[in-house]
């Protein structure tokens, strides 16, 4: 842990790692109930937050840390309520659509904030990130603004 100091400290590091899987699983359960057209770019966005994760959680470990594997309860608590809530939608595709996008824009948001407050050498692994979660992000904003 000697090299935690001038980088990332572990417990935000973690706590980003978990948001992004409960995203992650968000994507994937909601994939699994979409159209085809539909499950395909969910499909991709899954797989770039996997990506992202796993680069994550390799920086961490390098630096000494243990990183998350799994979600948050509060995750799972989300997703079980999304996949209630889309169920018994007339527009589930629609319904998804929108539950992802709250839900990149949040952890756009959370990447961004802990960005802005870490000295810059500290921030550059999770400035690294930002693009990948911002093609996503658009994403999921052109997908909702063509749903409404």
């Amino acid at each position: 842990m000697s090299s935690m100091p001038s980088t990332l400290p572990q417990s935000t590091y973690n706590t980003l790692i978990q948001r992004s899987i409960d995203l992650l699983q968000l994507y994937r359960h909601a994939a699994s109930s979409c159209e085809p057209g539909l499950k395909m770019v969910l499909d991709e966005n899954a797989q770039t937050l996997g990506a992202m994760i796993a680069d994550l959680q390799t920086q961490l470990r390098s630096s000494g840390g243990t990183p998350r594997r799994k979600g948050t309860v509060r995750g799972a608590f989300r997703r079980y309520l999304a996949g209630s809530l889309t169920r018994v939608s007339s527009h589930r595709d629609v319904a998804w659509i929108r539950e992802l996008s709250d839900g990149e824009s949040s952890l756009l948001h959370a990447f961004e904030t802990v960005v802005a407050q870490l000295p810059p050498e500290s921030a550059l692994a999770l400035q690294r990130q930002l693009p990948r979660l911002n093609n996503i992000h658009l994403d999921m904003d052109n997908l909702a603004g063509t749903a409404l």
